[in-house]
């Protein structure tokens, strides 16, 4: 009984681990760059029921938008593509690569 338990529970761990590398991540700049909590909710909205969209992170001060996402269903220039649909350019971000925040442009999404 103790060892169907165990194999069980090592066969449902292994499953979980197996999941999580399934995703992958695409991250991106975009223009115009994002000033506020509306830039950033019109940017998720915009991606959330996109196919294959998983989680979507966004932060303005580093202007950046992070998506988690399963390959199967998507890919980054699909999900690149989508940003004209709601008034945004989408470049990705090498690793390490850091934008400027231009505190010049003014925000549209007020």
């Amino acid at each position: 009984m103790k060892k169907m338990i165990l194999a069980i529970a090592l066969t449902a761990m292994a499953l979980t681990a197996n999941a999580k590398s399934e995703n992958d991540t695409l991250v991106v700049t975009t223009t115009p760059q994002m000033h506020c909590a509306n830039c950033e909710n019109k940017i998720k909205d915009g991606l959330r029921f996109e196919k294959g969209v998983k989680d979507i992170i966004t932060s303005v001060d580093d202007q950046t938008v992070t998506i988690v996402f399963y390959p199967k269903k998507t890919d980054k220039a699909k999900l690149e593509a989508t940003f004209p649909k709601f008034g945004y350019q989408a470049r990705e971000l090498k690793k390490g690569e850091k934008v400027a925040r231009d505190m010049n442009e003014h925000c549209d999404n007020m």
